[in-house]
């Protein structure tokens, strides 16, 4: 289905492209050289910074998984808040990888309501597809699934239904943990394919110390991210030029056919 197809909602991705699609089209003479300059050195990625849930300073920061999320460990699923140094994680390369270490953030609510940046965004049971996730999944805003072969924040595919900003009631406190490889990789997290830490700075998680005590000598120079993450705006239009777009040609937007996908698929569960 057409990601130009006027009859659909725009997801919050769809509406910070169009912009820049828009420029592209204008100036299709220059797909070359904007190509070059598309995707940011990983380097300068700052997560938790895009728009939509998850902007603004303080609570979202580092791409996160709730506590209480299961991951699938050599050993099988276990709770994140669980896992340990050296620990086994599968991952979708077909190897188990060990942790290196685990990053914390925790956030307590001091008002009424959570701001934004903070509540974790829950993708429902089989959101995806007839098994994926397997049990609800919550996660930061800025933390992204792996669909396609792209990497797409969770915020950029939220619907309001299947995919949906929700705190789990009761919650008093709320805790991210990350884990953190020697390179990123895509592992499963309540049987959905996710992201492990890349592409920002550690120092983004209050238990850093840990890591500067742990490993005194590494630089903790950003981690390369292993697919491109469409829900950073230059990165997006790297991925879309990449694709063979021309001034002949409609541009197929990944995310956007993802977050129409996913929609569609609520409203069809629901009815």
């Amino acid at each position: 289905m057409s990601a130009s197809n006027n009859q659909h909602p725009l997801s919050p991705a769809r509406r910070h492209f169009i912009g820049a699609s828009a420029a592209f089209v204008a100036k299709v003479a220059g797909i070359a050289a904007l190509a070059s300059i598309a995707a940011p050195p990983s380097s300068q990625a700052k997560p938790g910074n895009g728009g939509g849930w998850g902007q603004g300073s303080g609570g979202g920061r580092g791409h996160c998984f709730l506590k209480g999320t299961r991951i699938l460990t050599s050993r099988g699923e276990a709770r994140i808040e669980d896992l340990r140094i050296g620990d086994l994680v599968k991952t979708m390369r077909g190897e188990d990888l060990p942790v290196k270490w685990i990053g914390r953030n925790a956030f307590r609510r001091s008002g009424a309501s959570w701001p934004k940046s903070v509540v974790p965004i829950r993708v429902s049971r089989f959101a995806i597809d007839d098994h994926t996730p397997h049990t609800d999944l919550y996660l930061s805003p800025g933390h992204a699934l792996f669909i396609d072969g792209f990497l797409m924040e969770v915020r950029d595919l939220v619907n309001g239904a299947s995919i949906a900003p929700a705190a789990p009631p009761d919650m008093e406190t709320i805790e991210y943990f990350n884990i953190v490889l020697n390179t990123q990789e895509v592992i499963w997290a309540e049987g959905a394919p996710v992201e492990t830490f890349g592409g920002g700075n550690l120092d983004l998680f209050t238990n850093f110390f840990e890591y500067k005590r742990l490993y005194p000598n590494d630089p903790c120079l950003a981690i390369p991210l292993v697919a491109p993450n469409l829900s950073r705006g230059r990165a997006h239009l790297h991925a879309l030029l990449g694709l063979g777009a021309s001034y002949f040609i409609d541009v197929r937007d990944p995310l956007q056919e993802a977050y129409e996908q996913f929609a569609a698929r609520a409203k069809e569960l629901a009815a």
